[in-house]
């Protein structure tokens, strides 16, 4: 069963199997429930463009609603997540339980022994019968980020046959196929809100109390919109210009005091608040089945598309992973992933929940306190 998303990567996907002799069908989910006029989801133009990929291909057409799977185990934590002040990542929770739980199941009760999709990833058999998660040879699209919580029964499910292929070969294998989508524009963002307003659709489903902005040193130097609309690092947004005292410089969100409902700001984007050699990280996934050892050298992303970076294994356990960086990385954020790789191999990872940056001296002291968490 191939998940067709009505994109060219999952219709050229089915076009490689099908060219591989593998008797498949495809099936789209719609995740989300559009409740305005103006969404850029477009979900049923999306589900057409599915149908008419599988007519091209003379293949059976599955539609699914995961709608309420999507609400209750994925949008649900992220609204949380936001409400605490953290800033989520809702495209790792929607891999593992919506394309690689609730997909499985429907495909598997349709008779289907193997699900395809169209990440840019690649699975290795090994000698003992695991299988291990590699990055995508196409750099620049790799998703295994995105893919590091699936567990050892979904990996082993799971075919990726744009993992040895870069994005421009994927292009021209449409157009030679012909496809329905293969000029069709990527979608980009978080899926649920597509081209929509991010705040102004954050607002429907969390009340937003507007509050100070301060600098380190506790000087107001403007107003936010309400905590859930930022995240550290921030630069767009902020609306503090021509402030009396300081540089034309551009502003950048160093710490959030969820509290006391303050935002710091600061303008060098590698502030002292902002740089950390040091996380830990909760909510752990090894998909080996195996946590890596202290000491271990390895390297790791703290967000997706960053380059890899060499760190140190400083303690792990079944709940605490924490990490140690040969170079001060910046924004290190509450919520994100961290996700660990050995060469090529994706190892696991977790949910940051902390790091060694310092801290404004105002900030609450329940904001305050950036040691080891327990």
């Amino acid at each position: 069963m191939v998940a067709l998303s009505g994109g060219v990567d999952s219709a050229t996907t089915a076009w490689l199997l099908q060219r591989q002799g593998k008797h498949i069908a495809g099936m789209f989910m719609k995740n989300w429930e559009e409740q305005d006029t103006v969404s850029g989801c477009s979900a049923e133009e999306d589900a057409e463009d599915a149908r008419r990929v599988c007519q091209q291909l003379g293949i059976t057409f599955h539609g699914r609603n995961f709608s309420a799977e999507y609400w209750d185990d994925v949008f649900a934590h992220f609204l949380a997540e936001l409400k605490a002040g953290r800033t989520p990542n809702p495209d790792v929770l929607c891999n593992r339980e919506i394309k690689f739980k609730a997909f499985v199941d429907h495909a598997m009760d349709l008779g289907a022994r193997r699900i395809a999709t169209g990440h840019y990833a690649r699975r290795r058999d090994n000698p003992d019968g695991t299988v291990s998660l590699l990055k995508g040879r196409d750099a620049g699209k790799d998703q295994s980020y995105f893919l590091y919580a699936l567990s050892q029964d979904q990996l082993a499910l799971a075919l990726f046959p744009l993992g040895e292929m870069k994005k421009d070969q994927v292009r021209s294998l449409a157009d030679q196929a012909d496809l329905a989508v293969a000029r069709k524009k990527d979608s980009t963002g978080i899926c649920f809100i597509g081209e929509r307003n991010y705040d102004r659709f954050i607002d429907q489903y969390l009340s937003a109390e507007p509050g100070p902005i301060l600098t380190p040193e506790g000087q107001l130097v403007g107003r936010h919109k309400g905590l859930i609309h930022y995240t550290l690092g921030q630069r767009k947004g902020l609306d503090i210009g021509g402030r009396s005292g300081f540089s034309e410089a551009a502003w950048y969100v160093a710490a959030k005091d969820v509290q006391g409902n303050r935002l710091c700001a600061v303008q060098d984007s590698r502030h002292p608040l902002l740089m950390s050699t040091r996380l830990w990280a909760d909510t752990l996934n090894w998909i080996g089945g195996k946590p890596p050892t202290s000491g271990q050298r390895l390297t790791a992303k703290v967000r997706y598309r960053q380059a890899d970076q060499h760190c140190t294994v400083a303690g792990c356990n079944d709940r605490i992973l924490e990490l140690v960086f040969d170079e001060p990385q910046r924004a290190v954020t509450p919520g994100q992933s961290v996700v660990l790789y050995d060469g090529d191999q994706c190892l696991g990872g977790g949910v940051i929940a902390d790091c060694n940056a310092p801290r404004p001296s105002w900030l609450s002291p329940t904001e305050q306190s950036n040691s080891k968490p327990t």
